[in-house]
């Protein structure tokens, strides 16, 4: 294999596909570094129990995609271990649903990855409860006990807002798919709606750790609409390969 050649795969971001779950043949991934089977449990305060597949969780497939059907208060997860870089990568997911009809009153977080909670060492995208339109956030935390020693709790504390790109007017609907991606490395994170860069966050300084025995891909944090094409990279992506992608 000639130089040139080993440069165009290093190049194809195929090449750096590590997990990608199209919903197209069920809801294990159909592509995974690591393990591709989704899990289920009751609860994230408790995970050690979960079994595999959609469980109890208000969840069906519907046309190729994932179909959060009403608030989703369970655990429905892949493993992080060897699907998800630890040191920078790619995060791509879409979305199709109404936010102001669809969601319910609560904080709703479609994708989580943490091994502990949304403050400690975790990166998620969320839309918000109170504001008309709701907001659409990426938030990126270091260890809790670096960045919050005393847990102030996040609308009295603006080192929590410092952690956040947040979009004021995002473009979701019913008619069509909204295309997510977030790049990150170590200290901080971008993210991009249907190819459009939307923002970065600030400097992350402090730690960012997971125990991979634990740390897991959260779907549909009190979800409500479809999801559907999860891929993650063990790189960064550019911009031109991103809008490639939606």
């Amino acid at each position: 294999m000639n130089f040139l050649l080993l440069l165009v795969l290093a190049a194809d971001p195929k090449q750096a596909l590590t997990f990608r779950a199209t919903f197209d043949k069920g809801v294990d991934a159909d592509f995974a570094k690591g393990d591709a089977s989704i899990y289920y449990a009751d609860s994230y305060k408790d995970i050690s129990g979960a079994v595999k597949g959609l469980g109890k969780a208000p969840v069906a497939i519907e046309n190729g995609a994932l179909r959060f059907k009403s608030k989703n208060t369970t655990a429905l997860f892949y493993k992080i271990a060897n699907n998800v870089s630890t040191s920078e990568g790619t995060i791509c997911f879409k979305l199709k649903l109404d936010p102001a009809l669809d969601l319910p009153p609560d904080y709703v977080d479609p994708i989580q990855f943490t091994d502990k909670a949304y403050n400690d060492s975790a990166m998620w995208v969320d839309f918000t409860k109170d504001e008309k339109p709701r907001l659409f956030r990426l938030g990126v935390f270091g260890e809790l006990k670096a960045w919050n020693p005393t847990n102030i709790p996040p609308d009295k504390n603006p080192k929590f807002n410092e952690r956040l790109v947040v979009v004021k007017q995002p473009p979701f609907n019913r008619d069509k798919w909204t295309h997510i991606v977030i790049t990150y490395t170590k200290g901080s994170a971008s993210l991009y709606l249907d190819g459009k860069l939307q923002g970065n966050s600030s400097p992350i300084t402090e730690p960012f750790t997971w125990d991979l025995e634990k740390a897991t891909i959260r779907l549909g944090v009190n979800y409500a609409g479809l999801m559907d094409d999860i891929a993650i990279y063990n790189r960064i992506l550019t911009p031109k390969e991103i809008a490639k992608l939606k």
